[in-house]
């Protein structure tokens, strides 16, 4: 497992004070009124003065960040915070950094692929398997699709969409 988690991803400044526009990569995004800190993906860490949210992204305004080109020099750059000061998620419930490298198999214990990555669609997530040969495989995150997963033995037990049957 890691330590930092990826919870969001800087788009834009925000006005000439240097305040950074973040897409959140969250189910919950309130999480970043509550934060002291971020990490952003050029190692850097931010002190949050103060977070709010404008339309699906959040604004946020930072002691070490101060004018508008500073800002633009995070623009694309992931903002991450430390795992221990995530709140911890409700009884089956996965960061998506706790699944990455799980060993997917199907019912009959045949290897499908290895879990790389989320979709989220707006409605439903889905989970991206990479196969053997490097093919993708997209299965809805639902309890029809996604049987059991443990996290510790990294390894899901996933049943194929009827259009990935064929595989």
């Amino acid at each position: 497992m890691q330590n930092e988690i990826i919870i969001g991803k800087i788009v834009a400044p925000h006005g000439v004070r240097g305040d950074i526009r973040i897409l959140p990569m969250t189910e919950n995004p309130e999480l970043f009124l509550d934060l002291e800190y971020l990490l952003v993906g050029n190692g850097q860490r931010l002190t949050v003065k103060r977070a709010r949210f404008q339309k699906n992204m959040v604004l946020v305004s930072t002691e070490e960040i101060t004018d508008m080109d500073a800002a633009e020099k995070l623009r694309n750059k992931n903002v991450l915070v430390n795992r221990a000061d995530l709140p911890p998620l409700p009884n089956g419930r996965f960061y998506v950094s706790d699944l990455a490298g799980c060993v997917c198999e199907d019912e009959q214990g045949t290897e499908i692929g290895v879990f790389k990555d989320t979709m989220p669609t707006g409605s439903v997530d889905v989970f991206v398997i990479v196969d053997k040969s490097g093919k993708e495989i997209l299965v809805p995150a639902v309890k029809d699709n996604i049987l059991q997963i443990d996290v510790k033995a990294k390894r899901m037990l996933v049943r194929l969409p009827k259009w990935d049957d064929e595989k």
